[in-house]
């Protein structure tokens, strides 16, 4: 009986390599899908960070810290690749840890859903914020504000939608 139990967690231990991996390429393609601003891009990655959030939970820190760390790296943006590193990698651990509210039920609620979303997407806004403020100063940091904003709503208005698309049987 306790072997079983060993090889189903190892199977989903693999599974959620093999699928962190897939995800993180998907974060940095969406990441390479961009549009130029004053002070950096707006960019598909946070929208694939919510999804994978709600297929692989608090995992999705690694696709989501990997994926668009190398993204800065490839795009020129060297200075960002730490800091970038660690906020999505909490957005995607912040979301991931709010849908788990749902274990146990069929579904996650879109209000669950929503606010996911919306607390990732506070984490990528405010800490883009902090390291702008230290890095560059107050006010290029709130220069670039308006412009998260816009990527975090963008990157709701996706993934919700996907979420509900996207059918995959989610591991128990």
């Amino acid at each position: 009986m306790s072997e079983n139990k060993g090889n189903k967690n190892s199977k989903r231990t693999l599974w959620l390599i093999a699928v962190s991996g897939i995800f993180a390429a998907l974060v940095f393609i969406g990441t390479q899908i961009r549009f130029p601003t004053a002070i950096g891009y707006i960019n598909f990655g946070d929208a694939v960070i919510l999804v994978a959030s709600y297929f692989i939970g608090p995992f999705a820190f690694f696709p989501a810290a990997i994926g668009s760390a190398l993204s800065d790296l490839i795009a020129g943006y060297p200075m960002y690749i730490a800091p970038t590193f660690v906020i999505k990698g909490i957005m995607g651990v912040i979301a991931g840890l709010i849908m788990l509210k749902s274990k146990g039920k069929n579904a996650v609620s879109i209000v669950l859903r929503i606010v996911a979303a919306v607390a990732a997407e506070l984490i990528m806004v405010g800490g883009y914020f902090a390291f702008e403020a230290l890095y560059y100063d107050v006010a290029a940091a709130a220069g670039s504000v308006p412009f998260n904003f816009i990527q975090a709503g963008a990157a709701v208005v996706i993934a919700i939608p996907l979420t509900f698309a996207i059918r995959v049987k989610k591991q128990k």
